[in-house]
């Protein structure tokens, strides 16, 4: 990137006596870091010129000359052979400094009604929502993912957890269908915040709009948006766009943030609920025993640097007064880093998921040692007449009974039971058996294998449609 450009070269040259120093051009330059919607910047143009040349204000020779040079600047840009000029501070100037020195005149007509600060806004836009379609494809793939695991293990069992302890045995099919639940949430709040980015601010020109007639309308539908920012100040400073995506993918950190604590945790050997595919692990330097599960843990740490993002961009416009202010320069790269975390993120989960292996034999185990049907017991109680509360206190002195032994709930016989509770009979032990417990949730939401198989199939159809361009309804 070369550096060097003399002082009649700037865009706003004229009203200064001595040129930018070194120092401030390092300093306030973007080009470092936007050259990222060089592509969008060149959509932006292109739709703009069209424009300017239908109102008028363009010729037919100069939109053809500007569709030209922006073409081959396109293909620059493409190939790595752009020369990005730190000088020239930003994407935009040096694209359209690139531009005049392809086509001449015709390059400086383009920037006629619009500002850098509409522009700028703009491509933005464009950009993060080519990025929230990309974010919104993945959150597709890892709920697909966790649907096909809950439809391969709907009648294994393993042991729910209320403050990480054994409470009663669920299925573990239904266990991934509660993250898919998270991620469809997801999914719903990216698609909402989608249609706040999807408005024109171009037309909005420095804040106040422009003299020239132009044809913003006409502008929003070349572009693909479904509206404009009406209000022309709020248009160029406005951020909040940028906010509720990065909130929203805060949340989807944070649910990640969530499956890879447990994914972690069922990774040990005090677990051993699952394995993971090796190449989604790491050893250890010293310890050859090692299979240590870097990718959860690594994204369990980069969920802090999403939130991160989030403040940072709150705090950024927490003070400004309108219009546009140099600050929102530093919206970007916020922005652009919670893009690159989510998508490679969420990548790296889709193949992660798919390749876990569960173990049910452990998880089983686990599920017979924590006194997990203790509830179905105390129900089981409540059906032959007695108050919960007091099937509540039988149930609490036979788990006490049978801790006192070191023996599970449905190993001490009949006789022991019935001493906490007379109308206790030999129809208890299906009542205490795990399958037992499952199988009698049997209702919507519930974790019966049945009703976790009808919920996965169900949602296997609306993942397959939505991704065949059929949204459908969750």
């Amino acid at each position: 990137m070369s550096s060097s450009l003399s002082q009649k070269d700037q865009a706003w040259s004229g009203r200064f006596s001595e040129p930018v120093s070194a120092l401030v051009q390092r300093y306030t330059a973007s080009v470092g870091f936007d050259q990222r919607l060089a592509l969008f910047d060149i959509e932006g143009s292109l739709a703009h010129a069209e424009m300017l040349c239908h109102v008028g204000l363009l010729s037919g020779k100069d939109l053809s000359e500007i569709q030209k040079g922006l073409g081959q600047i396109r293909e620059e840009i493409v190939t790595g052979k752009f020369d990005w000029q730190l000088a020239l501070e930003d994407v935009h100037l040096n694209i359209e400094k690139r531009l005049t020195e392809l086509v001449g005149d015709a390059g400086k007509r383009l920037h006629t009604a619009r500002s850098r600060n509409d522009q700028v806004a703009t491509d933005i836009r464009l950009w993060l929502r080519t990025q929230i379609d990309d974010i919104r494809g993945q959150l597709k793939a890892l709920r697909l993912a966790l649907v096909n695991k809950a439809l391969a293990h709907t009648e294994t069992i393993m042991p729910g957890f209320t403050h990480l302890q054994v409470a009663q045995p669920i299925s573990f099919g239904h266990h991934m269908l509660a993250y898919e639940a998270m991620f469809a949430r997801d999914d719903e709040r990216l698609a909402d915040a989608r249609k706040r980015v999807n408005r024109l601010p171009l037309g909005a020109a420095a804040l106040a709009g422009t003299s020239y007639p132009i044809d913003r309308l006409r502008v929003a539908q070349t572009l693909g948006f479904e509206g404009v920012c009406e209000n022309s100040l709020d248009a160029v400073s406005d951020r909040d766009f940028a906010i509720e995506f990065t909130a929203a993918c805060a949340l989807v950190m944070t649910h990640i943030s969530r499956l890879s604590e447990e994914l972690i945790l069922w990774m040990t050997s005090r677990y051993g609920f699952i394995k993971l595919p090796d190449r989604f692990c790491t050893g250890s330097s010293i310890m050859p025993q090692k299979k240590n599960p870097d990718v959860p843990e690594l994204a369990r740490g980069k969920t802090g640097r999403v939130n991160g993002h989030l403040v940072a961009l709150l705090t950024l416009m927490k003070g400004q007064p309108l219009a546009y202010n140099k600050d929102n320069q530093e919206d970007k790269e916020p922005l652009f880093d919670t893009v690159d975390t989510v998508l490679d993120t969420l990548r790296a989960f889709v193949e992660m998921v798919d390749g876990m292996q569960p173990q049910p034999e452990a998880m089983r185990k686990a599920a017979l040692e924590g006194y997990a049907t203790a509830t179905d017991l105390a129900d089981y109680l409540v059906k032959k007449g007695l108050a919960f509360r007091d099937a509540h206190e039988a149930v609490a002195l036979a788990v006490r009974h049978a801790v006192v032994q070191g023996v599970a709930l449905e190993a001490l016989p009949l006789s022991v039971l019935q001493s906490f509770n007379p109308q206790i009979t030999e129809d208890v032990f299906a009542v205490l058996s795990l399958e037992g417990s499952v199988n009698s949730r049997n209702h919507l939401g519930g974790t019966a294998p049945a009703q976790v198989r009808a919920q996965a199939e169900r949602l296997l159809l609306v993942l397959r449609a939505d991704r065949e361009g059929d949204p459908g309804r969750r």
